[in-house]
């Protein structure tokens, strides 16, 4: 089928007459000799400057990202760059000068925090409003300034502040909470009773929240019932939070019998007024989690892993983690294992659910203490790639030292010794009470004295119990310095001598100096030494000398006759007879070697000689 146009009817054209001249537009020189615009191309628009509202709401978030990072330099620098941009010399608004000064606060600069509110409410500021009081006031309860708060209260209360500001819950509740996170409940009550007419206002639970944190806090964790009671009284309704904090005590408190009722108070309350904002969330379960295994109940914590498991809950990273928490503290590794292989499962499709490191140490410390060192081996080689968040440092040397155990465990002396010597080698100290002492102790203890990884240090030539005299020095021998000599004529001795004792007119000991303290060139010497000098009477044992050193961290004691001390002090006025120092007791060693002179190392050393004596 053809679609044919239908024919246009044109109107008779009017006859020619005479045309009238066109006018013509004068022609401008200037577009004569440029280049006609390219066809299809739009004059490019220009940008539109940003108004001052976006500027200040970009350096309100801004100064908010930099105060998660603790960065007050780079605040005070971008706030004065917005102030040399705003025009006629004006300031940002009060909400930009709101979050400086919450940056203060969270910084713990509660000094700068007043100074910047005094320039906010002068009279070239920008004006003080109700949120500024509330911060000052957080920050003076945080930095333990309460009289300084109270006084803003009352001159808020008297309407002689200014700006107007009024009393508020929320304007005194920043310091509330600050009071109640100090654990200073006198405080914080005497703050409620004072108030009690404004915090009471709108009938809210967030106060009794606030109390019955500040009850935990202190100490008293089962002061939070009688705050419970109390909303009773007031015709109030617990909330969810209100539930959450009332567990959290009975659990600190080993009240766990109370804490599974209130759980159960919690749902049936729920069901009775249909409201599913009452109903346990994931805080709940994983508070409770962590007293019933505290207790070692197995059965309940089982329990409340099916509940979770079997309820419309969202389960997250945390509460996971409490539930492995819980099983190991009860010795259910296997029921751990099944759970974590819950957790590897599903975080292949939910990012959010990859466990942390500490998880996995958790679990390696479970299975090196049964000595299984394949699982300990499989988890540290996993950790690596599976977990999520930085490992720290002391996460990989745990992770070593927990292979280190399951191998000594598992009686395999030889893997336990390598990782021992690689332990060694890469820490400059370890503590004996520690993890890594404790395993390093079986360690040597079953490789023999011949065979030791630490290299204990024999003093073949000393007897400990034999007195100091035996082995000091005399103490002209030790060519003392005058006291008020300057550093700069006598540094080169210092090249030589880690400690120098010092003398007065009379040739009394008045001090001795060490080399880690001559930092004035210009100044006398015993400016620089620190204190009354540690002296010993000649009777004394060499084992306490060494103590002694070691405990005071010092390279020198002043050993004078006995009468000489009187209650520990040293008279000043009698005369020293010898010293006794660690570069002394170094020369006594079976291995001394003439080129080590490092104090440092020469404590470690003598540590590890303390620690293999009492080794046995």
């Amino acid at each position: 089928m053809m679609l044919v146009r239908p024919p246009r009817f044109l109107s008779p054209s009017p006859a020619p007459g005479p045309r009238e001249p066109r006018l013509r537009r004068p022609v401008d020189a200037s577009r004569i000799f440029s280049s006609p615009r390219p066809p299809g191309r739009r004059p490019r628009p220009r940008p539109r400057a940003a108004s001052p509202s976006t500027d200040l709401r970009r350096l309100t978030a801004r100064i908010v990202e930099l105060t998660r990072r603790r960065q007050l330099a780079q605040i005070m620098e971008e706030v004065e760059a917005a102030r040399r941009r705003v025009r006629a010399g004006g300031v940002p608004n009060t909400i930009v000068m709101n979050a400086v000064l919450e940056a203060f606060v969270r910084c713990g600069d509660v000094d700068h925090a007043l100074l910047l509110f005094k320039e906010m409410r002068g009279p070239r500021g920008c004006g003080v409003d109700g949120v500024s009081y509330g911060i000052l006031l957080k920050g003076l309860g945080i930095a333990r300034r309460i009289d300084e708060a109270f006084e803003i209260l009352e001159s808020i209360e008297k309407d002689s502040s200014i700006g107007s500001p009024r009393l508020s819950p929320h304007l005194i509740c920043g310091f509330l909470n600050a009071l109640i996170e100090a654990g200073d409940m006198r405080r914080a009550n005497a703050l409620v009773a004072r108030f009690r007419k404004v915090l009471y206002e709108g009938h809210s639970v967030l106060l009794y929240n606030l109390l019955m944190k500040g009850y935990i806090k202190s100490n008293f964790p089962l002061g939070a019932l009688t705050v419970k009671d109390e909303i009773l009284r007031q015709g109030l309704k617990p909330d969810r939070l209100t539930y959450n904090t009332i567990i959290s005590a009975c659990v600190k408190s080993s009240e766990i019998d109370k804490a599974i009722q209130f759980l159960e108070d919690m749902k049936e309350e729920a069901k009775r007024e249909s409201n599913p904002e009452l109903l346990p969330d994931a805080v709940t379960y994983t508070t409770l989690l962590k007293g019933l295994g505290n207790s070692r109940d197995l059965y309940s914590v089982l329990k409340i892993v099916v509940e979770m498991k079997s309820s419309l809950l969202s389960i997250d990273r945390t509460a996971y983690t409490a539930m492995i928490d819980a099983l190991l503290a009860c010795g259910s590794i296997d029921g751990a294992l099944c759970i974590f292989g819950d957790i590897i499962k599903q975080a292949g499709s939910n990012k959010d659910l990859r466990p942390k490191p500490h998880l996995y140490l958790s679990i390696m410390r479970a299975f090196a203490t049964r000595g299984d060192v394949d699982m300990v081996m499989r988890l540290n080689k996993r950790m690596w790639p599976d977990s999520v968040g930085s490992i720290s440092p002391a996460a990989k040397e745990e992770a070593c030292e927990l292979l280190m155990e399951a191998a000594i465990n598992n009686n395999q002396i030889d893997l336990a010794r390598g990782l021992l010597r690689r332990i060694v080698n890469e820490k400059k100290c370890f503590s004996w009470t520690s993890r890594v002492g404790l395993v390093a102790i079986k360690v040597e203890s079953l490789s023999g004295f011949t065979n030791s990884l630490l290299r204990p240090h024999v003093f073949p030539q000393i007897i400990l119990n034999d007195p100091v005299e035996k082995y000091m020095v005399p103490f002209q021998e030790s060519q003392p310095l005058p006291a008020d000599i300057i550093l700069r004529k006598v540094m080169m001795r210092f090249l030589k001598d880690r400690a120098v004792p010092l003398v007065d007119d009379w040739g009394g000991c008045v001090g001795i100096v060490h080399r880690d303290d001559c930092t004035k060139l210009d100044a006398p010497l015993l400016s620089m030494s620190r204190g009354p000098p540690l002296c010993v009477p000649t009777s004394t044992t060499v084992e306490h000398v060494i103590d002694l050193l070691l405990r005071e961290k010092s390279e020198m004691v002043i050993v004078v006759k006995s009468g000489n001390m009187y209650e520990g002090s040293y008279a000043s006025s009698s005369r020293p007879l010898g010293i006794f120092s660690l570069a002394i007791l170094w020369s006594f060693t079976g291995d001394y070697s003439s080129d080590i002179h490092d104090a440092g190392s020469l404590v470690t050393a003598l540590e590890q000689d303390t620690g293999t004596c009492n080794c046995g």
